[in-house]
């Protein structure tokens, strides 16, 4: 039986669920001008970001209309999980999984952001963006 990566990946409503990246970018842009976005893990309901349980990495796409493949936008790896040598959760430090990218864009298409959690796996979520 062949496994397919799609079927791995979680989907929810980020108001109550802590894994979910939640994306913040216009629904609208102009064409060719450059624009901000930001995808956090965790904007409603907080995610632990422990030693024992946190967000490893976000990666964000960009697929335009019309187009076979999709374009990597940016990825962030988050390393500060309140590990140290005096054990788990025994630093100060940790990643709040968060990042802020820019791009440009001549079409429509769909913004995918997606992200890890040690325990739970992969997340994913998406948005329209139109081009005026």
């Amino acid at each position: 039986m062949m496994v397919d990566l799609r079927d791995h990946f979680q989907s929810a409503d980020w108001k109550s669920e802590k894994h979910m990246p939640v994306i913040d970018a216009p629904s609208t842009v102009k064409k060719g001008e450059v624009f901000d976005l930001q995808v956090e893990v965790g904007r409603e309901v907080s995610h632990p970001n422990k030693t024992e349980h946190h967000i490893r990495w976000i990666a964000v796409y960009f697929h335009p209309e019309g187009e076979k493949s999709l374009h990597e936008i940016g990825r962030a790896e988050f390393a500060a999980h309140g590990g140290s040598t005096q054990g788990p959760a025994a630093r100060s430090v940790c990643t709040n999984p968060s990042v802020e990218l820019s791009f440009r864009t001549d079409k429509p298409g769909m913004i995918f952001a997606s992200s890890f959690c040690n325990i739970h796996g992969l997340w994913m979520t998406s948005k329209k963006v139109s081009v005026v």
